[in-house]
Formats: C-alpha cells, structure tokens, sequence
C-alpha cells in the first residue's frame, strides 16, 4: 500500500519532538506577572521576574495542588497563592512563612527564552538546542511584530507540508509559476526547504525576472518539526514570516504568525522597518487565507505520493529522525527511525 502509515511521530496526535516550542506573546506576560499556559496536554505557568527575565515551570504547587498562576511573583521567583510557599527561578522551594526552613519541595522548571516577540520553552532533557531563527537573519538584531493566533484542524506536521508543497501554489493561490524546492539538512534539527526555478518564460515571468537575478526567492526553514519561517520577495527586499505552531488537544494546530526583519537604527530606519513588517503582515495573510478552508475539513492520508512531493517526502522523514516526547507526561519515547514505517511508493506524475 502506497502513503504513510504506523509513523513514530510524524502526524500523531500522542507525542511529539523534544525542542523549543512556543508557549505565549513576550508582550502577555509583563514584569511581574504570571501567566497559565498549556503546551502539549501539560499545564504550566510561565512568570517574569524584576530582572524582566521569563521562567516556565510545572503548574500546581507540590503542597497541596494549587495552581500556581494564581499566585504571585517576589522577585525573580514566585509565591503560591493558597499557603504563599516561595519558588526560586531554578524550582526550589526557598521559604514557607509559617516555618523557620523551608521543605524540601521542588517545582519542574523547564528552560526558557525569548525571541522574536515570544516566550519559548524547551520540553525535553538532556542538552538544550538552538531557538528558530530566520536563516538570513540568524546573526542580525532584529525586530518583530507578533500578528495572528489562529487555529487549524488538522495537526501541526500537515500545516507546515502546505508550504512546500509545490503544485499548490498553482491549484490554490493560482500563481503562474513552477517552483522546485530543494532539501538541505543544516542539522539534526533543522531543515531548509529553497527554490530552485526562475521566473517562467511567459509575459509575467519576464516581469519577474526585472527584480531576480536568479530563482525566485522562496525558502523556508523547519525547526524541531513544529515552527517554521519563510523568506520570499524580490531580491532587493525580502520578507520573513514565522509560523510558530503546536499541537493542542484533539491533534489540532495553534500557531501563532510573526513578522521579523532586521533591526534598523535612527528614526528614519524605525520607521522603515514598521512599514516593512506591516507589508510583510500584507504578504503572508494573503498566503494563509488561500489555504484556511482545506484545513478546516481536512484528514490527512497521505496514499499517494508523487514526484512533486518530494519536499513533503523529506520532510516526514526527518521529523521521523527527532526525539519524541510523550503527550503530557514529556516523557521520551523510543523514536528510533528503525522502528517507523514509512512507506513513500512514489507514483508518477
């Protein structure tokens, strides 16, 4: 049988890869602030200290089970609100009011960091890896404007195939051109996806070809499985998108869109890179309309795969490649690739 089926974790609703996913908007927790969260079936509370750094950690205190975002914070930690145990940053529980030492109670904390505009946490063990980035951007200062919540019925893994799937862009948003995009493995983790082709030989490929010197620029890069950012534009002026997205209850998508472009300085610079993030907001709500309505209704069976597919092909393979978690325990799980099968029989076409 042609598609792909029994994956270790591709397209499933029970676990997911281990990496940095992202929790909320940098601007919904402010200093001194806790907030609830919920990542991965797990509940949590992410708090931001006097130092203005972000710290996510297990939701219920190990007292008696309240839940801590209705406490406090104190300092760089946090107070429970029920009997007002103190947290540290590191999870340990540092004073108890009505006892001369505290117990010797512990919260999971779980690492965390801020870029573009969001708060992400790391969910696994072991070594910690590199936050998503924009390839063009990665070593830049930059600046971000966090843009639509939106929510998706189908899993995560099939949201980000919709932007490397090369025929849709002819059949859905009835664009004129032929794309090929090529794989590139930067790292266990990350994946690029760059065309290859130049504009088409027509009346509006050689008005294309006025603003590209070679291929059209359209690439995208797939972090830990789940986020992923595009850059596309003319060669004089690029645009970069980021699509962060995790899997919430009933395998559905949330993902949260942010526009990036590097930091510029002076007044003049601020402004032109206000007026480019909003262009950029323009770009990508055009692309994600087109595709809202198939998402909706969609139950990916992925029976025949084609030639032009085999961006999608690489894809589900290296997502069968990462460590997984388990759905909210954040257990690892056996993700030896050995043991998925992935069976891709390519048809013509």
């Amino acid at each position: 049988m042609s598609g792909v089926r029994n994956t270790n974790i591709f397209n499933r609703n029970d676990r997911a890869v281990i990496g940095w996913h992202w929790a909320l908007a940098s601007r919904e927790v402010k200093k001194g602030e806790v907030k609830a969260a919920r990542l991965f079936g797990r509940d949590l509370v992410v708090w931001r200290g006097e130092d203005g750094l972000c710290q996510a950690a297990d939701a219920y205190c190990p007292h008696m089970g309240a839940h801590l975002a209705e406490g406090r914070v104190d300092g760089n930690g946090l107070r429970c609100f029920f009997h007002d145990w103190k947290f540290a940053r590191d999870g340990g529980c540092v004073e108890v009011p009505c006892l001369p030492r505290p117990p010797r109670a512990q919260i999971r904390t779980w690492p965390t960091a801020e870029r573009y505009g969001l708060v992400w946490v790391w969910t696994g063990e072991g070594e910690v890896g590199e936050l998503p980035y924009v390839p063009e951007l990665r070593d830049v200062e930059c600046e971000a404007l966090v843009g639509n919540r939106f929510i998706k019925n189908c899993h995560p893994n099939v949201v980000l195939i919709n932007a490397i799937d090369e025929h849709h862009f002819n059949s859905v948003h009835d664009l004129p051109v032929d794309l090929f995009m090529q794989t590139r493995r930067v790292s266990r983790t990350v994946q690029t996806f760059s065309n290859m082709t130049a504009p088409p030989d027509s009346a509006f490929g050689r008005l294309l070809r006025r603003f590209y010197s070679g291929p059209l620029t359209y690439s995208m890069a797939y972090h830990y499985g789940a986020s992923g950012t595009v850059t596309l534009g003319p060669d004089a002026l690029h645009f970069h998108i980021m699509f962060a997205l995790r899997m919430i209850d009933g395998g559905r998508t949330e993902g949260q869109t942010v526009l990036v472009t590097r930091k510029r300085g002076g007044l003049s610079g601020r402004a032109a890179s206000r007026v480019l993030l909003r262009l950029t907001e323009v770009v990508g709500n055009y692309f994600a309309k087109g595709d809202t309505q198939v998402f909706q209704t969609m139950k990916f069976d992925f029976r025949t795969p084609t030639r032009a597919d085999h961006a999608i092909i690489d894809f589900i393979q290296h997502v069968e490649g990462q460590p997984a978690m388990a759905w909210s325990s954040w257990e690892a799980v056996d993700s030896d690739p050995g043991r998925a099968r992935v069976h891709l029989e390519v048809v013509s076409g």
